[in-house]
């Protein structure tokens, strides 16, 4: 895959990031870059400063594990930033392994997965995928994403949803936080499978539609969440603080499971059992009542 010019906007992102003082250089007062200059950085990662310059280029196929370890050190990568960096090379390498492509459109939870997704009784339960689709849920989860449900015909998708609906801002108290990790996602998504053409047409969808999206997405920020709290405004019982915790699955490569609960004893435990009440009321509890899934 040629994703030269991914690899060359993170990587001069990052060294623009990085201030001398944090790795023990002299600031000086002819310094005409952001950040370090590229001699540094080569310096600082134990390379000639051709070889760096020929990464930062875009050229990385065939870095080997220990030259992108010293150059993740040498530009104070993350955890999430180091993971990126090593998947942007596997995916410019021509012995890479080709991600098997999945249909999400055709995907459905077994039976097994469902059941349980069903038997989370306090919380929204979800499978996601990388470009954020919403693939499956419980019954408090098809609630608590009600307005994402009703986004008409296509498989409800987080990004869509924060970006390009007013419902879905609405719902983010802490909209900026919440537009921020979309684009994060999304960007570790886009190295970690770069063949998912349903992916970038989605990058594409919300780049055209959306100048806050465009303008995040160029800053070449990565994060993985896993786990912590958010902040919601539900539509029918108000605002809620729910901690989540969010799961790979192994059985099947490239799918989270999240689930949101409540601390108990709190205001936003009492909204979430009126939102039991409430989907109860709106869906019927029994699970063969259980809302239809995305695309169903």
């Amino acid at each position: 895959m040629d994703n030269r010019a991914e690899v060359r906007e993170f990587l001069t992102s990052r060294r623009a990031k990085v201030q001398p003082r944090q790795v023990g250089l002299p600031e000086g007062s002819k310094r005409r870059v952001a950040g370090l200059r590229r001699i540094e950085v080569a310096a600082l990662a134990g390379m000639s400063v051709e070889y760096y310059t020929k990464l930062e280029r875009g050229a990385i196929s065939g870095a080997s594990p220990e030259v992108l370890d010293s150059l993740a050190r040498a530009l104070m990568l993350d955890d999430d930033e180091r993971a990126y960096l090593f998947d942007l090379a596997q995916a410019a390498s021509p012995v890479g392994r080709r991600p098997r492509k999945r249909n999400h459109a055709d995907w459905r939870p077994h039976d097994s997965l469902q059941w349980i997704l069903d038997a989370v009784t306090e919380g929204p339960a979800f499978v996601r995928n990388g470009r954020m689709d919403l693939l499956a849920a419980n019954l408090l989860g098809r609630a608590f994403y009600k307005d994402m449900y009703d986004a008409g015909g296509r498989t409800p998708n987080f990004a869509r949803f924060i970006y390009l609906d007013q419902r879905g801002i609405d719902f983010h108290p802490d909209w900026e936080r919440a537009a921020d990790t979309t684009v994060q996602i999304l960007r570790m998504e886009g190295a970690r499978n770069p063949h998912d053409k349903e992916h970038y047409e989605l990058i594409g969808e919300l780049s055209m539609h959306s100048p806050e999206f465009r303008r995040r997405w160029a800053a070449h920020s990565v994060w993985r969440p896993g786990a912590g709290f958010k902040v919601f405004r539900h539509p029918v019982v108000g605002e809620m603080t729910l901690a989540f915790e969010g799961m790979e699955m192994a059985s099947d490569p490239g799918l989270t499971l999240t689930i949101y609960a409540a601390e108990p004893g709190t205001p936003s435990a009492e909204r979430m059992q009126l939102l039991a009440s409430w989907a109860v009321s709106e869906y019927g509890g029994h699970p063969a009542n259980r809302p239809l899934q995305p695309g169903t």
